[in-house]
């Protein structure tokens, strides 16, 4: 079962919603995952299970859901004064919250995600920002940025024993600025 979509800002829906994804956050601090029902979750949120599985379906829809909202922005990257400046501030930020366990179980759950596209289109805002600063400067596409920078630093976090080293990091940057 889906998400359900145009829901009324700040209504019952809402404020279920909120309640539900502020009890996984909590139990998520407290438990292994491993070890979080949807009972609960639902205990805690002060709803009935029905009322999970009627709006997410199932655990790792919910839990997909909670990621994606914890990877909403929640200020604009860091402007460093230079385009340079700015993509390593930016990835190191990056490979630093991802690499650690919250951020690499929020990957996974973002895997579970109904919504392919989601994480490229927060990541492309994010990048995007920081490129439109430098409209002096030949900058590289965003999709340019996306393969060189974040791809790689996905791709360690998720499938290697270490993540990305933040030299090969400062070195895919420098890759990724020659235009």
């Amino acid at each position: 079962m889906a998400i359900k979509e145009g829901l009324r800002p700040g209504g019952r829906s809402a404020r279920v919603q909120e309640s539900v994804h502020s009890a996984v956050r909590e139990l998520l601090e407290a438990h292994e995952r491993s070890s979080v029902t949807v009972p609960m979750i639902a205990a805690r949120a002060g709803v009935t299970p029905s009322t999970i599985y009627r709006r997410w379906g199932d655990l790792s829809v919910l839990l997909a859901d909670v990621a994606l909202a914890r990877m909403r922005p929640d200020s604009e990257p860091a402007n460093t004064g230079s385009l340079r400046g700015d993509l390593q501030a930016w990835a190191e930020q990056y490979l630093d919250e991802m690499s650690s366990d919250v951020g690499r179980n929020i990957m996974r759950d973002v895997q579970c995600s109904v919504t392919p596209g989601y994480c490229v289109s927060i990541l492309s805002g994010q990048l995007q920002a920081i490129v439109d600063r430098y409209p002096q400067e030949t900058p590289p596409s965003v999709d340019r940025l996306i393969n060189l920078l974040a791809a790689p630093t996905v791709f360690r976090i998720l499938f290697s024993a270490q993540p990305l080293a933040v030299e090969e990091l400062h070195a895919l940057i420098e890759l990724a600025l020659q235009v």
